[in-house]
């Protein structure tokens, strides 16, 4: 899939983090002629936010900012197979964001119509239809949060996400990039206003760009180049039942209920929710949140009250205050990239973010599509407001 070859002492970028984000990053600079690359990751090839994903890829988001860019990388995921000639198991089964209350209607509304604005393929259904789709949904009729509407996202799926990982590894590979595992960067060398290189495990490494694509790690290495990241982590968490004949085949997510449910190829549920109420690295994952997990699934599937759990996991997100990436150069130092704060749904921005980074490197300009994200954005007063648009981003 991808060579072993020595360390070198130095290479024209080095990128931190052996992720989706990262080798993305890689793969899309190796295909502009920028091949002397090391990848560093202080574990396995994809063993950080990319291995705990639960890899749903969507574009229906709120604002004029976010929609342009992950209708972009939903674009590229569709053909990313062909283009890597990998099969990444990419089931469009559809999402439906539900609705139970008529606070929570009008975003879905908002969100329609941005949407469609902007290229979108979204719409508002009502109840019949939904459990048309969705059989054993109870509409909750007389109970505390029934079910108003939803808005249909068809062109939404899920990915195999070590799959993406893999492809993406073994592309940037085949042009040249080097990957290293198990090489821990321990600091970022800068020279003045300028970074020079890193510290490692293995040794220090030179280098005129330095990419920051460590996910939940991200303040940590910004902190070894002197910048001071507004992030806190979090972590979140996901579960997964034993394998049931197949009886749905959308996505089903609820802000209200703080839930998302899919069934996978091998008929296992894949659950998720809210970040966890406190701030930490730790990837442990907790009884409080399983119980949390699958009393929200019974509210909306009660037929699923005897099924088992098989298991369970824990992922770190860089959570920004406005919930929106930080991707770009970082301030006042030259040579450093960041690409991180992806909090909820990094790994469905990926190759956008990969193209994106790649671009800004060669070319030392900004591009359009993540003008907005840039870090100086904190400073000047013009975040993004993308809260909205994720269940998982609420903090209950």
């Amino acid at each position: 899939m991808w060579g072993t070859p020595p360390l070198k002492d130095r290479y024209d970028v080095v990128i931190v983090g052996a992720g989706v984000h990262g080798l993305s990053t890689a793969y899309y600079l190796a295909q502009k002629g920028i091949t002397n690359i090391a990848v560093l990751d202080r574990s396995y090839i994809g063993g950080g936010g990319s291995a705990r994903s639960t890899a749903i890829i969507r574009s229906n988001y709120l604002t004029a900012e976010a929609i342009p860019f992950f209708r972009e990388s939903h674009k590229l995921y569709e053909g990313l197979g062909q283009e890597l000639s990998y099969n990444l198991l990419f089931n469009q089964m559809g999402r439906l964001d539900i609705g139970h209350t008529e606070s929570s209607v009008y975003w879905l509304r908002l969100r329609v119509e941005f949407n469609k604005l902007l290229g979108v393929d979204s719409r508002l259904i009502g109840p019949d239809e939904i459990k048309e789709m969705v059989p054993p949904i109870d509409l909750r009729v007389g109970k505390p949060l029934p079910i108003m509407a939803a808005l249909h996202h068809p062109r939404a799926g899920v990915v195999r996400h070590d799959a993406v990982v893999w492809g993406y590894a073994r592309g940037a590979d085949k042009m040249g990039v080097e990957i290293h595992p198990f090489t821990e960067v321990t600091g970022i060398t800068r020279e003045g206003s300028r970074v020079t290189g890193v510290e490692t495990t293995a040794g220090p490494i030179m280098a005129d760009t330095v990419v920051s694509a460590t996910a939940g790690w991200s303040s940590s290495i910004s902190a070894m180049a002197g910048i001071d990241l507004p992030i806190v982590t979090y972590p979140l968490q996901a579960c997964v039942t034993e394998p049931m004949k197949p009886f749905m085949d959308t996505i089903v997510s609820s802000a209200d209920i703080h839930v998302y449910v899919y069934q996978t190829d091998r008929g296992e549920l894949v659950i998720g929710g809210a970040v966890d109420q406190y701030q930490t690295y730790s990837q442990r994952s907790t009884l409080t949140m399983l119980e949390e997990l699958a009393a929200d699934t019974l509210e909306l599937l009660p037929d699923l009250r005897e099924v088992k759990i098989m298991r369970q996991w824990a992922g770190l997100c860089d959570m920004t205050p406005d919930y929106a990436p930080i991707i770009g150069k970082a301030p006042g130092l030259d040579g450093f990239i960041l690409n991180c704060g992806w909090g909820t749904w990094g790994f469905k921005a990926a190759p956008a973010s990969g193209q994106s980074t790649a671009e800004l490197i060669y070319t030392g300009k900004t591009p359009a599509l993540i003008k907005h994200f840039g870090p100086e954005r904190f400073d000047n007063g013009t975040m993004v407001n993308e809260r909205a648009a994720a269940i998982a981003a609420a903090i209950h």
